[in-house]
């Protein structure tokens, strides 16, 4: 899928906005100066997600070797999880994401840029979602590609956006941005956290245009406010 940038009046600015739309004032893509964005502490959010009520059909695993025991959970405007974090380095080749870099590097992302490329991992936080399968299928609950995620760890907020796909029975994954924001190891092949990240995704949300992390911020603060008070 790939979103476009949309020019809007006031007024249909606002509508989208109330609608978990929002278009961006900046363009490009940018890395993310500090792990604590917007006004919402991750003690509130974590607080809020302490139980899960199971919206999928059977849990993941976090990685091949390990057991199924990651269930998607639903509460009022998003779904969550919480698993530990590989470093997904997909899309557009940089100096820090490419074959070399990453075993498992591929040059594409499930979701593109405005002008059509693939993401680029080592300058956009985005969170990867499991392929559809008979376990949980994403767009049905309302997720979708440019998606505001809240990534939480080590008592650190992130916002990402929804960017790519990864394996049916796998969950836990995001750039390698996401990572380096929160102080995670962002090398594909030795970094990520075992454990301890949680991932809140906002029902119905989409940044415009995908690749700006500022609309990601803004649109997922005020989405998180929302979501303290309707939980």
């Amino acid at each position: 899928m790939r979103t476009r940038t949309l020019t809007l009046s006031i007024a249909c600015s606002a509508a989208l906005l109330t609608a978990g739309v929002l278009p961006a004032t900046a363009t490009g893509a940018t890395t993310p100066t500090s792990a604590q964005e917007g006004t919402v502490s991750a003690a509130d959010l974590l607080a809020k997600v302490t139980s899960c009520s199971q919206i999928s059909s059977g849990k993941y695993r976090t990685d091949d070797e390990t057991s199924a025991t990651i269930p998607v959970c639903g509460k009022n405007g998003a779904v969550f999880w919480k698993a530990d974090m590989d470093i997904d380095c997909d899309g557009q080749r940089t100096s820090n994401c490419n074959e070399n870099t990453d075993p498992w590097y591929q040059d594409d992302t499930a979701f593109h840029q405005s002008n059509g490329k693939p993401l680029k991992a080592d300058s956009l936080p985005y969170v990867v979602v499991p392929s559809s399968s008979s376990i949980w299928n994403y767009s049905g609950a309302g997720i979708k590609g440019g998606g505001v995620v809240a990534v939480i760890y080590n008592n650190k907020v992130e916002y990402a956006v929804v960017g790519d796909t990864g394996p049916t029975k796998i969950i836990g994954e995001a750039s390698y941005a996401t990572a380096k924001a929160l102080g995670i190891d962002p090398d594909p092949e030795t970094g990520g956290a075992e454990s301890g990240v949680t991932y809140i995704l906002f029902k119905n949300s989409q940044v415009s245009p995908i690749e700006s992390h500022s609309a990601a911020v803004t649109l997922g603060d005020r989405l998180a406010q929302q979501f303290l008070k309707d939980n």
